[in-house]
Parts: C-alpha cells; structure tokens; sequence
C-alpha cells in the first residue's frame, strides 16, 4: 500500500456511498474502485464520482489490487458479511453505522480483523467531526465538571413506502439502527459503559421498530436519555451535563452543527458558542483517522475502538429486546 495515498474501495453504489464518495473528493482523498452487485449501478456511480474503476460484484472489488481500504456501504444486514469478505482480503474495512444487526456479529468482525492484522473501525463519522472534537476539548478541561447526564432526540420522517429499506426486517430496517444508534453512541462516548438498559417503542407486527424510548444507566452512575422515531420529526437536538455547565447541541445534534456552553454559576448566559465551517456533510474526517490511524500502524482508532463498538451493538440488542418485550 501506498502509506501517502492509499486507495478506497467502495463496497455498495447506494445513497450513503454516494455522499461518502462526495465527501472523500473534498477531503482530498483517493477513491480507486467502487463495487456493486449491478454492474451498470457500479458503473453509473463511479462516472458520477469520478472514480476510475467499477467492479460487478463485491469480490472483484476486493480482489482490486489498487484497493486499501473498503468502505463498507450496504444494508445493516449485510455489514458482517463484506465486512469478513474484505478482511479475508487483507483490506482494511470502515465500516457504516450501525456496525452490524447485532452484537454478536460486530464481535465476529473485531475477531476477524485482529486475527488478520486488520484496521476496521465503524463508520459513526459524528465522533470525528469539529464539533465533537470541541465539545471534548471542553470536558477534558473540566468545563463541564463531571458529566453526569447525556440527553438525545433522533426523529426524521423517513421513507417508509413499500419496498423501503426502512420497512424491511430482513434488511436491518426500523429507527434504531439507522437513528437510535447515533444517541447511543453518543452517550457511551462520554459517560461510558452502559450497567442498565430499560426502553419502549412502537414495533410493527414485522418486528421493525417505528419509534422507541430509551433510559441508560452507566457505570459510576451517569445517565441518559433518548428518543428516537422515524414516523416522526423531533428536536434532533443533544445535551451534555456536568456538575459545573452544560452543553447544548444544535439540531441535527450528530452532525457538524453549533453548541452553546453555559456554566452552573450563570446558567442563562452562553460562556461560549461553537459556530461550524461547514465544508460538505462531513464524512471526510472518519477517512482521515482512517489513513492516519493505518500510517502510524494502528489497528484501530482510540476515538472508536472495536470494544465499544461491540458494547453499543450489545447495548442495542438490550433495547431492541426490550421493545419486543413490550409489544408482545
């Protein structure tokens, strides 16, 4: 591999592809090849993005000699599946958000890289993000005090016609893979381990979740609280307390967006406000700790290890038992 440019591999030709493709030509990136079991679909995107191969088939891409590193971009349900098939290549994987259906499966795949010597890394791109890298800054100086409790919405009306993923148990749909992820793992970056998990939701009589409640209690003794629905829009909006101040985060929460931080002493006044550059969705951060977690010989990132992208899928299947449990 060329340590100075190594080449993406795109493993899926849908929409969240497309944007990471978008975002990897902002951030200067190397797109080598993008795969897809259509081959006119590969072909169409990678004339779209500008990338100089398409390959018919996910094997192809990950046989590509030019390929380094596969961004895995297919339905939740299959994230296990390409994202073995490209280790078993000896490609490094990103992986997208939600890391797989279960905690089980996400275990497969951080047994799998680190039997091959593999970097892989889930693809929760909010973590990487300026803002999120201010509002650590700010906990790590003790601005906040102890951060005791962490608070999320994540409600888009999604599309939910016949035919959508978002409907299609078989294919990970309902709004806690896709939504319910990102409070989630917010949560657990910044109060850690999760000890206790009591949810609600609205489950179909397919098993997909529409919508759902959730209470965590983590080790010593933080706690949080999120909703999560993809019938409906909510406040998309985040909040970090700590015993000194808090931190309120902008709708959408998850991505590059602005925070007001207001101290205990002088709660109705802002004692700093975080204003974004926006530059594209922001995918291209996630890539650049990627390439500099690999070129330092890494083989994950300490901003998102295997571990706790294990304990999260482990901490989601608590939820979605949980709301099962209360439908039936």
């Amino acid at each position: 591999m060329n340590e100075s440019t190594p080449g993406w591999g795109i493993l899926g030709a849908g929409g969240i592809a497309g944007g990471f493709a978008k975002d990897l030509a902002i951030g200067g990136h190397r797109v080598a090849a993008v795969g897809s079991r259509d081959g006119d679909r590969a072909r169409a995107f990678a004339e779209r993005h500008g990338i100089p191969r398409a390959h018919a088939g996910y094997e192809a891409l990950v046989a590509d000699p030019d390929v380094d590193v596969v961004y895995v971009a297919t339905p939740h349900s299959h994230h296990r599946e390409h994202a073995l098939l490209a280790i078993d290549a000896g490609k490094h994987v990103l992986v997208e958000k939600a890391f797989t259906t279960t905690g089980d499966d996400a275990q497969a795949i951080a047994d799998a890289a680190r039997a091959k010597g593999i970097f892989a890394m889930e693809a929760m791109w909010t973590r990487f993000l300026p803002t999120m890298v201010a509002v650590r800054e700010r906990i790590a100086a003790g601005d906040l005090g102890e951060v005791v409790s962490v608070t999320a919405d994540h409600s888009q009306m999604l599309d939910l016609s016949p035919g959508s993923r978002m409907i299609e148990a078989a294919l990970g749909g309902g709004a806690l893979l896709d939504l319910g992820v990102y409070c989630i793992s917010l949560a657990h970056a910044l109060l850690g381990p999760v000890e206790a998990v009591q949810a609600s939701g609205h489950v179909d009589e397919y098993g997909v979740d529409h919508r759902g409640a959730v209470i965590l209690e983590h080790q010593g003794g933080g706690m949080s609280t999120h909703t999560f629905s993809m019938t409906t829009l909510g406040s998309n909006r985040a909040t970090i307390a700590g015993t000194e101040g808090v931190i309120e985060l902008d709708p959408a929460f998850y991505s590059w967006t602005r925070y007001r931080r207001r101290h205990a002493s002088a709660h109705t006044t802002a004692v700093e406000e975080f204003e974004p550059q926006l530059v594209g969705r922001g995918m291209q951060f996630q890539a650049l700790e990627v390439e500099r977690c690999i070129a330092d010989g890494r083989l994950e990132s300490p901003l998102m290890p295997l571990d706790e992208s294990v304990a999260i899928m482990r901490v989601m299947d608590d939820v979605a038992a949980a709301m099962r449990m209360r439908r039936g």
